[in-house]
């Protein structure tokens, strides 16, 4: 695993602990794609972030040829993506994390109801 994709992977890591403690219910499971992508010839690391009870996702995208920057992703399990933003690495952190997974599993949760 490459240290920018290990580094990445224990940021959200802990954002996900920090994010279920407060939101049990919802239950989102991290996964990590370091080899996948590759077989497939996109030149890119992946983390993702899934609740399954909501039906959404976040990928969080490290393209080998965008050194220093991140791509969020929000989306469905089934690879339908609404909006991506790119991050420069060094903003990423717990706190950021955690905003995205709020906005996106729950603030846009309140909107639809």
């Amino acid at each position: 695993m490459k240290d920018t994709l290990k580094n990445l992977s224990e940021i959200v890591a802990r954002a996900n602990d920090l994010f279920y403690s407060k939101f049990e219910k919802l239950d989102p499971i991290m996964g990590i794609i370091d080899k996948a992508l590759r077989k497939q010839g996109i030149e890119a690391d992946a983390i993702t972030i899934d609740c399954i009870t909501l039906d959404k996702k976040i990928i969080i995208l490290i393209h080998d040829d965008k050194p220093g920057t991140v791509g969020i992703a929000l989306g469905n399990k089934d690879g339908d993506i609404y909006s991506s933003s790119e991050y420069a690495i060094s903003e990423i952190s717990e706190e950021l994390m955690i905003r995205v997974m709020e906005e996106n599993f729950i603030i846009n949760v309140s909107k639809q109801t």
